[in-house]
């Protein structure tokens, strides 16, 4: 038994515009797996020099600040104990901005007086 459907067929006929413009991908480059990497030779401030690879192609790095002149990382050395060098203005900045009340030296006085 086959089933009629009493309703219109509707047919719809769109336009489309194609664009004919040629179109030009990126070719697909095979990337190397790894990078290449360059010997470079590495001066730190106190003149001891190492060589390591890197991917920097520069062949002499000059370390100005490493662990060696570091207050952070020798706090026993009494020449890099000098808070106020202020080599690019910071800490004046931060003085003229909030005050002189975060000095090592007030910081140290408040924790005296409440015990701490």
């Amino acid at each position: 038994m086959a089933l009629q459907c009493s309703a219109p067929r509707i047919t719809i006929k769109a336009k489309v515009q194609i664009n004919h413009q040629q179109l030009r991908h990126a070719t697909l480059l095979r990337r190397p797996k790894r990078p290449y990497t360059f010997t470079q030779l590495v001066t730190l401030s106190d003149g001891s020099t190492f060589t390591h690879r890197t991917t920097s192609p520069a062949p002499v790095y000059k370390s100005t600040k490493d662990t060696r002149n570091t207050a952070l990382w020798n706090p026993s050395s009494q020449k890099l104990l000098n808070v106020e060098a202020d080599e690019a203005g910071r800490l004046r900045a931060f003085r003229e901005r909030f005050g002189r009340g975060w000095d090592a030296e007030t910081m140290t006085r408040r924790d005296q007086e409440t015990g701490e």
